[in-house]
């Protein structure tokens, strides 16, 4: 039982660190430390196989393989994740890239019978979480109408 409650302590420590790292403002903007580490937990499962597990992408991501399909791109900044509207990344996850780019043949599965739209909505609040603010300034004024 001690050792129950020592980890437990633990992950709370670890917990309330991450929550000091991400920041106040990222807690409140992406829907709280739950949804946070469901994304991340998610994260984790499905989509870092391909995206990385630090969200880097795979090697020259912006060269296409041999098959003509691109590599998974990264979610961190480096990446172009951030230039997409929450709708534009909802719908790529759910339905696939070619709903939104018609006849595009891309490696990435489409999730809408693997993922609930909570799930969907959890990871990408997770990947939106590790932008710097710049980052996720620019992508939140493309949620905006007109933009």
């Amino acid at each position: 039982m001690g050792k129950v409650l020592a980890r437990g302590a633990l992950l709370i420590i670890i917990g309330a660190a991450a929550f000091a790292w991400l920041g106040l403002e990222r807690f409140e903007s992406q829907g709280g430390a739950a949804q946070l580490a469901l994304g991340a937990r998610l994260y984790a499962e499905r989509c870092a196989s391909c995206h990385g597990a630090k969200l880097e992408g795979q090697p020259n991501w912006q060269e296409a393989l041999s098959n003509g399909r691109m590599p998974a791109p990264p979610h961190d900044v480096s990446g172009h994740t951030w230039h997409h509207s929450d709708e534009e990344l909802f719908t790529i996850t759910k339905k696939g890239l070619a709903a939104i780019v018609p006849g595009y043949e891309s490696d990435m599965p489409a999730f809408e019978s693997s993922l609930s739209d909570g799930e969907i909505q959890a990871i990408l609040a997770f990947i939106k979480s590790t932008w710097p603010k710049p980052a996720r300034e620019y992508q939140r004024a493309r949620n905006r109408p007109g933009t």
